[in-house]
């Protein structure tokens, strides 16, 4: 694998992650959102990230071994069940008093969004090596 090749895979990586930091953001700000435009409540939402792979036959697989990056098939949402919420104030209330709350759980959220600026903080560091590898290999040319 070329330096260009570990920058541009580091680069997709990054780009993922700068955009999972977003979505947990989006979905930590709208936790307690019980009225959307669409209607209803707040649905919390997630990357999905795929390999970037081309498949051009065995040769191209051998080529590709080492991987290609990554890259954000689509940001969707989270099925799981809504919470309910028992507030017969709420202007959102059934007649029952129940609200139904963001399916967003903030403890979940932080440790996402501290995985997430860990795989950031990574792909930052493999960045600099290998600046520094290419700065390396430039000087040795030089002497």
């Amino acid at each position: 694998m070329s330096i260009s090749g570990s920058l541009g895979i580091s680069a997709s990586g990054l780009t993922a992650e700068r955009l999972r930091m977003d979505v947990i953001s989006n979905n930590l700000a709208n936790v307690n959102t019980t009225r959307t435009p669409s209607g209803g409540p707040y649905r919390r939402e997630h990357v999905v990230l795929e390999e970037r792979f081309k498949n051009d036959g065995f040769g191209s697989f051998l080529n590709n071994a080492m991987g290609n990056g990554v890259e954000v098939v689509s940001v969707q949402p989270d099925n799981t069940p809504l919470k309910k919420v028992y507030d017969p104030g709420n202007p959102d209330a059934g007649k029952d008093g129940y609200v139904l709350m963001p399916n967003v759980e903030p403890v979940m959220e932080m440790v996402d969004l501290i995985s997430a600026t860990r795989a950031y903080e990574a792909g930052v560091s493999a960045i600099d090596s290998a600046k520094q590898m290419q700065s390396s290999a430039l000087s040795i040319g030089k002497a």
